[in-house]
């Protein structure tokens, strides 16, 4: 069991449950509920009420999501090397301009780069950009719009950047992981691959306990 104290917040029980079975015990978890806002505030609320002598030293954001094809297939893992609000900001005439270039807070947090790239090595994960949005995406043309924006991008979910924003405020650092469910793409909720998803999760996790730990002495 890792030394560090870490929430490990996902939008719904299954995650939860997902990650229980992976067996390690160096963390609570939290369903904080779907989307940013409620994954903000529930995860504010946690780390507010933490104990001033047992406080998080780390927070995560789980859970399944879409992919963008063919960076990562379902089945697969990604971990974050940027959680972007993708659908924050403004739609114009020229296309969408992101918060941060309308003069307004920021639309992207950082996860520590060591830690989240030893992560992605450990759990045999996609190492790139996550996106978080409001609406889950359910055409060809949305999927190709934001990929366009973010070429780079391997997932979207609609959690991470709730989360990151919450653990900004405490001054605690985050990380996102995703398993994929889905493509990103046209809505076909009966090929989703849930179970698959949540496998992937639960072995991820089971695989980065050690990262967790060895992170923890190098602090």
């Amino acid at each position: 069991m890792s030394s560090v104290r870490l929430l490990v917040v996902t939008a719904v029980a299954a995650e939860a449950e997902a990650l229980a079975a992976s067996g390690y015990d160096g963390y609570d978890i939290l369903a904080a509920g779907v989307g940013p806002a409620a994954a903000a505030a529930g995860t504010a609320t946690a780390l507010a009420r933490a104990p001033h002598d047992l406080p998080y030293g780390l927070v995560i954001s789980a859970g399944i999501g879409g992919g963008f094809q063919p960076l990562a297939p379902v089945g697969s893992v990604v971990v974050a090397d940027a959680i972007i609000a993708a659908d924050l900001g403004a739609q114009t005439a020229d296309g969408f301009v992101p918060v941060d270039e309308l003069g307004f807070g920021r639309s992207a947090h950082l996860p520590p780069g060591k830690l989240s790239r030893a992560v992605a090595e450990a759990t045999g994960a996609a190492y790139a950009p996550v996106l978080t949005v409001s609406t889950v995406t359910g055409t060809a043309e949305r999927a190709a719009e934001l990929a366009a924006r973010h070429p780079r991008a391997a997932a979207e979910a609609m959690e991470g950047f709730g989360v990151a924003e919450a653990a900004a405020a405490h001054g605690i650092p985050v990380l996102e992981i995703r398993a994929i469910s889905n493509p990103v793409g046209p809505r076909d909720r009966a090929a989703w691959q849930i179970g698959r998803a949540l496998a992937a999760l639960t072995q991820a996790f089971r695989d980065l306990a050690p990262v967790i730990d060895t992170w923890e002495t190098e602090r």
